[in-house]
């Protein structure tokens, strides 16, 4: 938040000002390497399995290929 960083307005008010939880504030992606390689599968299925749905593809990547 521009607010906060510039301007030296602490969190708490900042957040309550914009109505944001301080959660929502300090949240930061955590990125794993199955991110990726389940994105790989993905584009890989819908490319050879073109009438599948979403249910299919997710019951395969979570049954077949063990991804949870």
């Amino acid at each position: 938040m521009l607010a906060v960083e510039e301007k030296g307005v602490c969190i708490s008010l900042a957040c309550r000002t914009f109505g944001v939880s301080e959660r929502c504030y300090r949240y930061r992606r955590l990125l794993n390497n199955d991110n990726a390689l389940i994105a790989d599968w993905q584009v890989r299925l819908t490319t050879a399995n073109r009438t599948w749905g979403f249910g299919l593809y997710f019951l395969y990547l979570r049954n077949i290929k063990g991804f949870g």
